[in-house]
């Protein structure tokens, strides 16, 4: 006979650990790539992230004994309240044995926790915000995830609907084969007539950022996201302190002939910021930089062969001058024949026509795609509804 399952708050150091751990032994042997575990801590950390400085959360582990099956966290945020309103919860880090017990049980402290603390919906997952990692995956599961993607295997999406979560909108990640694109045969004449302009009739500087004077071009950067994405789903303006939390950790890995910047008499205008795939290394490494963890990090960085466009963006203001077709244009130019072959673009809402219609004009293929649920939460001791 099974022990009785029973979910508890994380406390301490060592269930931190291992509710951290819990991926490291679920998915050994899939496409699923181990996190650093220093990283993951620091990320958890309410001390260190600045996103406690607006948001409050817990963590959960579902025991069986003295056996770790499952971890969820439930979170919530004043600044998603004040810029998106409703009253609106989030769940994240769902990991867990196929086991509808565990699932209900560990979706079930979760709502109890935001309804608590007067919400009435909970959306997810994300670890912590649309910012962060986002969506369950549903299609694409062959596939290894690219830099701060996740994976999940095929019966979280069973368990989680079961559980009467309903889609609230599904996200697509847009493969790009680049050799194919540098050859000229895949690119729509569109964006090359488009990219064109941008410098030569609108006088428009595109450059690559300078990694030696990144506070001030994650400044630049920070300006562009938080207007050209405040129209997305659960856009939040990320804060200053954020998205030095954020740089601090991909420092090691940015590569300045993958990162743009537009700007114009002193303005900035765009910027794209491409990120190397770490998790080709990551992969290889067990989520640790000791003892040997530094020395594979060093030598893989100079082998990634792909590429994730993580965020490109124009000001509203300035969206019918071309500069994001020169962007992708920049993107093209900066493969080599030895280096980066291939990529992929996103997240990108289902809905964004434009985006996606972009996409298609590359080449590009959807190779991912992940979701976000809602539900609907009743009181205390009434049932749920079950998300639209």
């Amino acid at each position: 006979m099974p022990d009785r399952l029973e979910i508890r708050p994380v406390r301490g150091r060592g269930e931190l650990t291992r509710f951290i751990k819990l991926p490291f032994r679920l998915h050994e042997g899939t496409p699923w790539v181990p996190p650093l575990i220093r990283d993951r801590r620091q990320f958890l950390d309410r001390r260190k992230n600045p996103y406690f400085e607006h948001a409050e959360a817990e963590y959960f582990l579902a025991w069986r004994g003295d056996r770790v099956v499952g971890r969820i966290s439930a979170q919530i945020d004043s600044r998603w309240d004040e810029y998106q309103g409703g009253n609106d919860g989030q769940f994240g880090f769902i990991d867990a044995e196929d086991d509808a017990e565990v699932f209900d049980a560990l979706l079930g402290a979760a709502e109890s926790w935001v309804r608590e603390r007067g919400r009435d919906r909970l959306l997810g997952p994300m670890d912590f915000t649309t910012n962060d990692e986002l969506g369950l995956l549903i299609e694409g599961y062959d596939q290894r995830p690219m830099i701060l993607e996740p994976w999940h295997p095929p019966y979280y999406r069973d368990r989680l609907e079961a559980a009467g979560y309903g889609k609230l909108i599904d996200l697509q990640m847009w493969f790009l084969q680049m050799g194919d694109l540098k050859q000229g045969l895949r690119f729509h004449p569109a964006i090359h007539e488009s990219a064109m302009k941008v410098e030569t009739e609108h006088g428009v500087t595109v450059r690559n950022m300078r990694k030696r004077d990144l506070e001030a071009e994650v400044t630049r950067f920070m300006e562009v996201y938080n207007s050209a994405w405040s129209d997305n789903l659960g856009f939040v303006p990320i804060t200053e302190a954020e998205i030095a939390f954020q740089s601090k950790h991909l420092k090691p890995i940015l590569d300045e002939r993958w990162t743009f910047i537009a700007e114009k008499d002193g303005e900035t205008m765009g910027a794209a910021l491409t990120l190397p795939d770490i998790n080709q290394v990551l992969a290889k490494m067990n989520g640790r930089l000791l003892p040997f963890g530094w020395l594979r990090f060093l030598l893989g960085k100079r082998k990634i062969d792909k590429v994730r466009v993580f965020a490109l963006g124009v000001k509203p203001e300035y969206q019918h001058l071309g500069i994001a077709a020169n962007f992708y244009i920049k993107h093209l130019e900066a493969c080599d024949p030895d280096g980066v072959i291939s990529g992929e673009e996103g997240w990108i809402l289902e809905t964004n026509e434009p985006m996606n219609r972009a996409m298609e004009g590359m080449g590009g293929t959807v190779i991912k795609r992940y979701r976000v649920y809602e539900k609907a939460l009743g009181p205390a001791g009434a049932p749920d509804a079950v998300g639209s």
